[in-house]
């Protein structure tokens, strides 16, 4: 049985008022739903709203699940209209993040110091973008979607996905500049 089958399975016992499938679905998708949350918000306290209300939003509308496309990015969908409403009232409501130094380090960056240097740099210049680019670069080059599922993630065309990952990389890249200093093209 696939892990896309298999949680298809877990999203029918929820709907039947199994609790215990409810925690293995959710243990199986919170990390990818908070990290695409703290890259759309930005912060990680509204990150963690996010993901919480996600869940929320999973548990009631199991019933709704349409087997249209898979649960995991029927989930990630709701986490993506979770931020951007989010997003909005944040909006009518503004508040101060958090400081940055109280994120952890990228433990996938290559080098510690660099990560940590260049962090703030790239979370600004992320943070700076449309929700809707902000959302198509994390997904697409943060978690690794290809972009016909990020089109079908985002219910949007696959022309308006790729032109809006063109014009938000374009942005980043113009803000960004040469960051790394000394080499031509970084990865």
């Amino acid at each position: 049985m696939t892990a896309g089958s298999d949680d298809a399975v877990l999203l029918e016992r929820v709907v039947g008022g199994d609790h215990d499938a409810f925690s293995t679905l959710m243990r199986r998708h919170q990390d990818r739903v908070f990290s695409v949350c703290l890259r759309v918000m930005s912060n990680r306290s509204a990150a963690l709203d996010a993901t919480q209300e996600t869940f929320l939003t999973v548990y009631r509308k199991a019933s709704q699940y349409r087997a249209t496309a898979a649960v995991g990015t029927w989930i990630y969908r709701i986490a993506v209209n979770t931020c951007y409403d989010l997003l909005r009232k944040e909006r009518r409501r503004p508040s101060e993040p958090m400081p940055d130094y109280l994120d952890p380090a990228d433990p996938n960056a290559g080098d510690r110091f660099d990560s940590v240097e260049l962090a703030p740099s790239i979370a600004a210049a992320l943070a700076s973008l449309s929700p809707e680019f902000r959302a198509v670069v994390v997904l697409s080059d943060i978690e690794g979607y290809a972009l016909p599922e990020l089109a079908e993630l985002l219910e949007l065309p696959l022309g308006t996905v790729k032109s809006r990952l063109f014009r938000a990389r374009k942005q980043l890249a113009s803000q960004l500049g040469n960051l790394l200093g000394g080499t031509e093209h970084p990865s």
